[in-house]
């Protein structure tokens, strides 16, 4: 396949996302009538995902499907990786998918293709409804699809790997694929710096970095730093609107949980009933919980995210657009193409190969 056909599949996926979202968004009659013909399959992966991961709501899988459906545009594709020196020569790249979000594989599985290169492909189990449907659609798209794009169970005969997990897992993955050429992601979250300058639109859009997809991703705000404690009631008056959160069985049960511990440890906390609030200079939070930490100079907060930024995916607040990770209130579940896992250029990666 020609650089510009795999351009056009993605495209063309892209345009499908939309339509199993709009269902009235494609004037282009044939295309209607080609996705009018998955349609129903698409409604079948979404909703055996809901049912085999219950952090999978239909509501966060069509924001996943609509964040897509916006990136894979042929202007966005090819302002994206034009510029790259892909190589003629294909080499087959195995990926280790996480399953944590609705898609978050996909970056990776598109990056490979896009490059030129076969992708090979071990779904997460907590993630392999969709990510198997996507795949199988763009089988259907292009015949060649089918050699470059392989799910595995085993990863065998590679050149190169790409592979997310945890700390722990990342040990075992250097082991395994140290030989070869590869990126091998870790435990990474988000923090947001917060100097009471804050607008109330900026606090409300922070409940989105706070709560989207339950808070379970590496781009969700899990730390607060805050000039004064007082702060934190403007805040909990801004995320009311996400009070419903605690209605979802699995969050609600997290949030009895760790309350519990808490309440048996005599650990002090802020309580609205459906998020804490605890002093604790951790990065990473539990669910249903929010970390702070009070600081007295800016310049401090600074110099420990630059020193611990091998921690740190998203940066929020209006005294940090100086930090190279530095994203806007209520921005950081919406990544574009250029906003890599780890900040770990992966077509740089791969053109490299």
């Amino acid at each position: 396949m020609t650089f510009e056909q795999r351009i056009s599949a993605f495209n063309e996926l892209g345009q499908f996302f939309n339509f199993i979202i709009n269902n009235d968004s494609i004037k282009d009659t044939e295309l209607t009538e080609k996705f009018e013909n998955w349609k129903e399959e698409a409604e079948y992966a979404v909703s055996d995902a809901e049912a085999y991961n219950n952090w999978f709501t239909k509501d966060n899988i069509t924001l996943a499907l609509k964040s897509w459906a916006e990136a894979l545009t042929e202007e966005n594709l090819l302002a994206w990786s034009k510029d790259y020196p892909f190589a003629e020569t294909q080499k087959n790249v195995g990926i280790i998918m996480a399953g944590n979000l609705p898609l978050v594989g996909f970056h990776d599985l598109l990056s490979v293709v896009v490059s030129g290169n076969n992708a090979l492909i071990k779904t997460s189990s907590k993630d392999d409804k969709i990510m198997k449907f996507v795949i199988k659609f763009l089988h259907s798209l292009n015949e060649n699809f089918k050699s470059i794009i392989q799910p595995i169970e085993r990863l065998v005969d590679f050149d190169a790997v790409i592979a997310t997990g945890s700390n722990n897992t990342a040990r075992y993955f250097e082991q395994y694929f140290g030989k070869v050429p590869n990126i091998i992601r870790k435990n990474r979250t988000s923090v947001a710096v917060l100097n009471g300058t804050e607008t109330e639109e900026e606090l409300k859009e922070l409940g989105n970095d706070l709560f989207i997809y339950f808070g379970l991703g590496c781009r969700n705000v899990t730390k607060l730093y805050i000039k004064d404690e007082a702060q934190l009631h403007r805040v909990y008056e801004a995320i009311l609107h996400w009070g419903d959160i605690i209605n979802h069985p699995k969050y609600a049960n997290n949030y009895d949980y760790n309350r519990a511990i808490y309440l048996l440890g005599k650990d002090e906390f802020l309580d609205n009933n459906f998020v804490m609030m605890k002093k604790d200079t951790s990065l990473h939070s539990a669910i249903a919980v929010i970390n702070f930490e009070v600081y007295q100079d800016i310049n401090e907060v600074k110099n420990f995210l630059r020193e611990n930024e091998d921690q740190i995916q998203c940066v929020v607040g209006n005294d940090m657009k100086d930090n190279p990770n530095y994203v806007d209130f209520g921005q950081t579940q919406f990544p574009k193409l250029t906003d890599y896992a780890d900040n770990i250029d992966t077509l740089k990666f791969l053109a490299e190969l």
